[in-house]
């Protein structure tokens, strides 16, 4: 990380030092030893009060009891008027030490402050110099007192003091005029009671004693520095690392009015040990603010306290004690449960761990050539029958221990539900955080080893060719514990609409959001090594600053041509986890972005129910160009039948009451579980019919987890149902059969990409569509159950004759689909020259015969045509072969 040099990070400022109040004050004592004022905090000893005592003989004393300052002076101070040499601070060497700030007085003049650290201890040197006075015989005092969270309540000086009346939060130390004509003092304090503000007045002592006129900033405040820390840098922002070992803090907020930053050092305490309020004029550049320290002492989480009446949206009550999480930290702990019984989360005081990548490398697999299974990280390998430890079920080494089954199943990319941080109550779809995994997904269930875990899942799957893409949610939050409280009016959408206010959602498009966003995202493809990302609420995307649709959001096209992110997978899914359906929208792309389709789930429903029309179905075939058609092509459209969220894949042919209208599922004739031989056959059918459709239709397919077996959630389709994978279902007669067919549909793809994974549209002269007896489709008789097409293969050049330049051309493939509740007689067309037709498959057939990676010969018939009877409710895929084949 680069950091600023001393130069920069040494430079004059103007600050802001508040007044405020102080109720009790008692004597304290000042000495001068070896030309310096000392001060000393630690309660002293008997020798150390004697040689005070031998001290206190040779200084005058003079006593403030009327201040026109809101706060106290002690009662007694001790002063000895000596002639001094000019302050060490000034030497070459100990000014390159030091961190200057630079102050104008209200009358002129000017206050230079030095904080530097020795071996053990602090030293803050004050210089005023260019003042004017009426005499130059004119005395100089300081009246100041330190403070941490509140400028209200001053540190007492004496801290070790078990008397509360003799506690004293301010003191009065005089200045030492130099023979260049300038004031100088140095206060001294003991490196374990940093960090803190010192606050700081000037003051006049009249000729009686009492109390005269008091000099403030230019800005009519006290002078106040920061001493034990540093006022750091605005970027970057959360927690960062300097080489020297320092740290920085920095946080956005534009309407806070404070900022307290706070330090524990047990993690599951109710309170700080520290915290410590930052500045606006120091610690506050623009909107951000920022600190810096050199060590973390011995605490080990850090989070914030927000202060101010604008912070939250329409006014909300808002605990102001509220610890917030910092929303760039990277590695987080759970402490103890807040008292409305939600987690409180708090940033980890500690480097991310280091891992060794070794030689891995994104796959970079083209778009047309994925076939991605999509699961949640928990759920997978959460239930006993994985056989997995305890600590290894439902993580991320979890999911690696059954790569086997990607593998088996032909898949070459994994959709992991999000696996952001979130509220175990609100579920994964409203996140918390946006920068680390969720912590119960790492085997100890802490935050690193969640980190290091999910490294090590990405990079043995990327060993195995399998690309690693994360569904995200970034335009909501959970309902509390995320972002509320920092600047909600920033954060958030505010007043735009019942719809936006009650759930949470963000303001994508606003700038510190946007950046927000811009830097998680790229933080998990630079530090994760994620090869792209599925953006859940899509729609909401593309909302301005007052919820309104732009046709260029910002967010959006910065994602599309971020020179990193422009190089993974970016998907858009409109579905809102809110009321859980999908928001239909005209998505702006660029030419990058991909989309899951719903259209194509439901067109395929409607037509595998009885319903809808034949052009539907064959729109979605060739790749829904009515959606894909304006510059991106077929392979950015991301398929799917059933998903997490709705009913699966078994439920969808076994429910189909009122309450799931939306669903678009039939029960194939009788509702729930059944023993009815034909409607079981019947849902078999449909269930191949669902993944036939799903994997010979142009675009990227998806498959849920748990549709491969069977896996069902009693016709419910909300997502809280959904169960974890039953690895013992894997060893069904229907499991097996499926995970079979699956694996040859994914094999087929592969083996007639040429046909079935394309980048780009179908030629015209690559695609014929018939009717049942070779007679054009009836496109607009919703009756129509039944319709068929030949997809023709482009000559290639032999690799083996280029020289000749021969030309081969494999064989075209002929699919028909029947959802009528009747046989269909099919009448294939002429194959190529040579060529004759087999059928690899017939869904209507008993496993294993309804599949076939060799291909049934069909019975000679007449020269003109080839016939094939088609049984109800099912798919047949036919290809041409120059020559015979063995079974």
């Amino acid at each position: 990380m680069a950091t600023l040099p001393p130069s920069l990070a040494i430079q004059s400022c103007y600050l802001k030092c508040r007044i405020s109040d102080v109720s009790k004050s008692s004597p304290a004592c000042h000495y001068i030893y070896r030309n310096h004022i000392r001060y000393g905090f630690e309660k002293m000893d008997l020798e150390r009060r004697l040689i005070c005592d031998e001290v206190s003989q040779n200084v005058v004393k003079s006593s403030c009891r009327h201040l026109n300052s809101r706060f106290f002076a002690t009662s007694r101070v001790l002063v000895e008027e000596i002639e001094q040499k000019d302050s060490t601070i000034t030497e070459a060497d100990n000014q390159e030490k030091a961190l200057t700030y630079l102050f104008w007085t209200e009358v002129g003049g000017q206050v230079k402050v030095f904080v530097r650290k020795t071996s053990v201890k602090y030293a803050v040197n004050i210089e005023v110099s260019s003042l004017q006075l009426q005499s130059i015989d004119d005395r100089l005092i300081s009246s100041w007192g330190r403070y941490r969270a509140d400028s209200s309540s001053f540190i007492p000086l004496d801290v070790q003091s078990s008397v509360p009346d003799s506690r004293t939060s301010t003191s009065e130390t005089p200045f030492t005029q130099t023979s260049a004509g300038r004031f100088a003092l140095e206060l001294e304090f003991e490196a374990k009671q940093i960090p803190f503000y010192l606050s700081f007045i000037l003051k006049l002592p009249s000729d009686s004693g009492s109390c005269g006129s008091e000099i403030r900033s230019h800005r009519k405040t006290k002078f106040c520095v920061p001493v034990g820390f540093r006022k750091g840098y605005p970027a970057p922002l959360g927690l960062s690392f300097s080489p020297d070992g320092s740290m920085n803090f920095a946080i956005f907020s534009r309407n806070v009015e404070g900022v307290i930053l706070c330090f524990y050092d047990d993690a599951k305490a109710d309170e700080p040990a520290l915290e410590l309020d930052l500045d606006p004029y120091i610690n506050r550049s623009g909107d951000i603010w920022h600190a810096s320290f050199e060590s973390a002492w011995t605490f080990v989480s850090y989070g914030y306290r927000c202060k101010g009446s604008l912070l939250q949206r329409n006014n909300n009550k808002f605990d102001a004690g509220q610890i917030i999480l910092d929303p760039y930290a990277k590695i987080i702990v759970n402490s103890i449960p807040s008292s409305d019984g939600s987690q409180k989360y708090l940033g980890q005081l500690c480097k991310e761990p280091g891992f060794d990548w070794g030689d891995d490398t994104h796959p970079y697999l083209p778009m047309e050539k994925l076939v991605v299974y999509r699961l949640n990280v928990r759920h997978f390998t959460e239930h006993k029958s994985s056989q997995l430890a305890t600590d290894v079920a439902g993580t991320f080494i979890g999911l690696t221990e059954k790569l086997q089954h990607f593998k088996d199943l032909g898949m070459n990319a994994v959709l992991l539900e999000p696996i952001f941080s979130f509220d175990e109550k609100n579920g994964p779809y409203f996140p918390c955080h946006f920068f680390s995994p969720m912590n119960l997904y790492g085997p100890s269930g802490g935050s690193v080893s969640a980190i290091n875990s999910m490294k090590e899942m990405v990079k043995k799957l990327h060993a195995n060719g399998i690309e690693v893409l994360l569904e995200v949610v970034f335009t909501h939050t959970a309902v509390s514990g995320s972002l509320q409280g920092i600047d909600d009016i920033s954060y958030y959408h505010v007043n735009e609409g019942e719809d936006l206010e009650a759930t949470n959602y963000l303001n994508c498009n606003y700038p510190i959001v946007q950046q927000l966003i811009l830097d998680s995202l790229q933080h998990w493809v630079t530090e994760f090594h994620i090869d792209g990302f599925c953006f859940i609420n899509a729609s909401s995307l593309l909302r301005g600053f007052h919820g309104e649709y732009l046709s260029r959001p910002p967010l959006v096209e910065a994602i599309a041509f971020d020179p990193l992110l422009s190089k993974t997978k970016i998907i858009a899914d409109c579905w809102d986890p809110h009321d859980m359906l999908p928001k239909e929208t005209r998505f702006p792309h660029w030419k990058r972005w991909a989309e899951i389709d719903t259209k194509f789930c439901n067109d395929v429903r409607n037509f595998w129910r009885g319903e809808g029309l034949l052009s539907d179905l064959a729109t979605r075939l060739c790749g829904s160009g009515d959606i894909f058609s304006d510059g991106r092509g077929p392979a950015f459209s991301f398929n799917f039948i059933a998903r997490n969220f709705g009913l699966t894949v078994v439920d969808l042919v076994s429910f189909s009451n009122d309450a799931l209208a939306s669903q678009l599922s039939w029960n194939c004739g009788e509702e729930g579980p059944t023993d009815n031989t034909t409607v079981l056959e019947r849902r078999l059918k449909q269930i191949r019919n669902f993944l036939f459709v799903l994997y010979i239709s142009l675009g990227v397919p998806i498959l849920n987890m748990g549709d491969e077996c069977g896996q069902s959630c009693g016709g419910s389709p909300a997502y809280g149902d959904r169960k974890p994978l039953d690895w013992n279902t894997l060893k069904t007669g229907f499991s097996i059969q499926t995970s079979q067919f699956i694996s040859f549909l994914s094999s087929l793809r592969m083996r007639r990409s040429d046909l079935l994974q394309k980048r780009n549209f179908l030629k015209e002269e690559n695609i014929e569509w018939h009717g049942s007896d070779q007679s054009p489709p009836k496109w607009e008789d919703p009756s129509c159950r039944f319709l068929a097409m030949t997809l023709r293969a482009d000559e290639v050049e032999s690799p083996l004759n280029s020289e000749s330049s021969s030309h081969v051309r494999r064989g075209d493939l002929f699919i028909s689909f029947n959802a009528a509740d009747h046989s269909e007689c099919v009448i294939l067309p002429q194959p190529p020259e040579g060529m004759s037709w087999r059928c690899l498959v017939d869904t209507a057939l008993p496993f294993p015969g309804f599949f076939s990676t060799s291909g049934e010969p069909l019975p000679e018939q007449m020269a003109e045509s080839v016939a094939y009877v088609m049984k109800s409710h099912s798919c047949a895929l036919f290809e041409a072969s120059s020559s015979p084949k063995s079974n």
